[in-house]
């Protein structure tokens, strides 16, 4: 790349919420430009407002000059396609439970969670696409009939602005690391399961073709280098430079906890989902519904802010005198319990105090994420540092109490966009590819803020009355 005049490359971030959109220096990673628009709430949405929300957030020249961009989206969600290539319905998003049973069905009638583990690396839950379609074929049965390709919503997005706005039958591209999300893709043979999506949908359906990691999709009419584009953890996982030993906990709308590895993981209890990466290697990932919005929800509980409550928190003591909290407020799809609520535990008038309250909520949220952590420790991870990231990794609370949650220290990287940062890196990686250069670029991640263990006991008491208040509620 040229030394003098800046390369520019641009990674897009469409997650649940919104579309960020990130321009940086290819050889450094430096921000040097950033655009965002906002998605509707909600668990299904039409494709067609990702688009919009993509316009608005690359308004006024924010890629001009940009000679190459990828897309880091939400995993999982369902988008279904005509022979138009035109949408059938609004997408189904990761979040979307409705397919609940229908992901009970599946398991069963594979042979058990083990026959899934060892097909796709993953056991599939509501969240992933392959319930998603057996969901549509049993309940939407005249638009599944319409249904000629399914694709993921980063593909989607790819794949439009490969187009210039329009999508060609035929033409969707993904990569490995989202396509593993699907529950119909293997990381374990890098092959589609035709079978499975059979066994879903009833008949086959057309898919993206898969990218390898930096494998461009081609060119718009503009010039500017589309390259593969990946899932959101993927993304984040490139925007931090793991490695390995290194463990992210992300919490968002959903908390998850995933690290680097070199083989593929098969976990037949289903807590880990065995993904791919963006790299090449591995990313075993587990997720939880409920993160951030516990955060929040105990705020409005308590009559303040998020801030307020990181005050509440902190003053009362590790284990909020016996008070607490399973935070499955929406549900939970680690454990695997689409239609449980949360349960307020050891609750008595002494302990019944919002800084108790307040300390609850955000240790109740952190022992969800370290079941997590341990979970793929028993997959053969190393536990080197744990990256705490997210809109919730801001609290002050959270980062205080989370080193003993976790039981080791935790860096606090500064709070940038990282999916969209890890989507520019491998836009920046398709661009020096295509010249001869096939190394992934090197761009360092800040991560000066280190929060140090402090009390592993106490942690592991708190971690000890939550797992009794589990076991007694969903034995």
């Amino acid at each position: 790349m040229s030394a003098g005049r800046r390369t520019l490359v641009a990674g897009v971030d469409s997650s649940t919420q919104s579309t960020k959109v990130v321009v940086c220096d290819a050889d450094t990673g430096e921000v040097l430009r950033q655009g965002s628009a906002s998605h509707p709430g909600g668990t299904e949405i039409h494709p067609d407002l990702w688009w919009q929300a993509f316009t608005q957030a690359t308004a006024s020249g924010l890629l001009e000059q940009v000679q190459a961009i990828a897309v880091g989206g939400q995993q999982h969600g369902m988008v279904t396609l005509d022979d138009a290539g035109e949408v059938v319905r609004p997408a189904l998003l990761w979040n979307d439970t409705r397919s609940a049973s229908a992901a009970r069905d599946l398991v069963a009638e594979l042979g058990g969670p083990a026959a899934w583990a060892n097909a796709v690396g993953s056991v599939p839950l509501a969240a992933f696409t392959v319930t998603k379609l057996r969901w549509l074929a049993q309940h939407e049965p005249a638009l599944a009939n319409r249904v000629q390709e399914v694709l993921l919503p980063h593909d989607w997005l790819t794949t439009r602005i490969l187009g210039g706005g329009a999508i060609q039958p035929g033409a969707a591209v993904t990569d490995r690391g989202d396509a593993s999300g699907t529950g119909y893709w293997s990381p374990l043979s890098g092959q589609y399961r035709t079978d499975l999506i059979e066994l879903a949908f009833g008949r086959l359906l057309g898919t993206p073709r898969v990218l390898g990691p930096s494998e461009a999709a081609g060119e718009t009419a503009g010039g500017m280098l589309v390259a593969a584009g990946t899932g959101d953890n993927m993304g984040a996982a490139l925007g931090l430079g793991l490695e390995a030993g290194d463990v992210v906990v992300s919490l968002g709308t959903s908390g998850t906890v995933f690290g680097v590895h070199t083989a593929p993981t098969t976990d037949a209890t289903g807590v880990v989902a065995g993904f791919a990466d963006a790299t090449g290697r591995f990313l075993p990932l587990v997720c939880t519904l409920n993160a951030a919005r516990v955060l929040t929800a105990a705020a409005a509980m308590t009559g303040t802010d998020l801030v307020g409550l990181d005050r509440l928190a902190m003053s009362a003591e590790p284990g909020a005198g016996g008070l607490v909290l399973l935070p499955y407020l929406d549900g939970e799809r680690t454990p695997d319990l689409p239609d449980a609520t949360g349960t307020l535990g050891g609750l008595t008038r002494a302990n019944a105090t919002p800084q108790n309250l307040a300390r609850a909520a955000v240790e109740g949220m952190l022992c969800g994420l370290a079941d997590g952590m341990d979970a793929l420790r028993a997959q053969g991870l190393k536990t080197r540092r744990v990256l705490l990231i997210g809109g919730a990794a801001r609290s002050l609370a959270v980062q205080e109490i989370a080193p003993s949650i976790f039981g080791a220290p935790v860096t606090v990287p500064a709070p940038f966009e990282y999916v969209a940062i890890g989507a520019a890196r491998q836009a920046a990686w398709a661009l020096d590819t295509r010249a001869g250069k096939p190394d992934l670029p090197h761009w360092s991640a800040d991560t000066s803020a280190v929060r140090p263990l402090g009390d592993p006991a106490a942690g592991e008491r708190v971690r000890s009355a939550y797992g009794q208040l589990r076991e007694t509620v969903h034995p």
